[in-house]
């Protein structure tokens, strides 16, 4: 069950001169970041940059599968792709975000229908509408082979 709006969600950073940061949550595991090696970090721990593209990856699955549920709509699974490009504007800023989703079904799913909750999951995801980059969004759809008709070609 959903609680009441507005949620807060905090975070606590700390770091050093030089090193990883720490960030935590409540009862979360401790994750360490720093910055990614375009900016001369390690490359080697997530990065404010990498957390914010996982983050619009994230929440595009978690609001898709709460899509389908509402729609009855039976999937396998989804794989979702998306690359952050950040560039100089004003400052540097991601002026754009990239998602690539492959949905897997079963092969009698109607594939328009599922197609439009892949469309309405980017729509409705809350960290892409509180982006102001665009995002664009290419989908695909493949229908799961039926497991009978994969073991009766051996």
């Amino acid at each position: 069950m959903m609680e009441q709006l507005p949620h807060h969600y905090r975070v606590t950073a700390a770091g050093a001169a030089d090193g990883p940061v720490e960030l935590r949550h409540n009862r979360l595991p401790v994750l360490r970041s720093a910055s990614p090696s375009q900016f001369g970090g390690p490359g080697n721990l997530w990065s404010p940059e990498t957390l914010l593209v996982a983050a619009l990856a994230d929440c595009f699955i978690l609001t898709f599968r709460a899509i389908a549920r509402a729609s009855k709509l039976s999937w396998l699974s989804l794989e979702c792709d998306v690359t952050g490009t950040l560039d100089r504007t004003d400052g540097i800023q991601f002026t754009r975000f990239d998602i690539v989703a492959n949905l897997t079904v079963d092969a009698e799913v109607n594939s328009s229908l599922a197609n439009r909750a892949l469309e309405k999951a980017e729509r409705s995801c809350l960290i892409s509408n509180s982006l102001k980059a665009p995002i664009h969004l290419t989908c695909s759809i493949t229908p799961a082979l039926a497991v009978g008709a994969a073991t009766a070609d051996r």
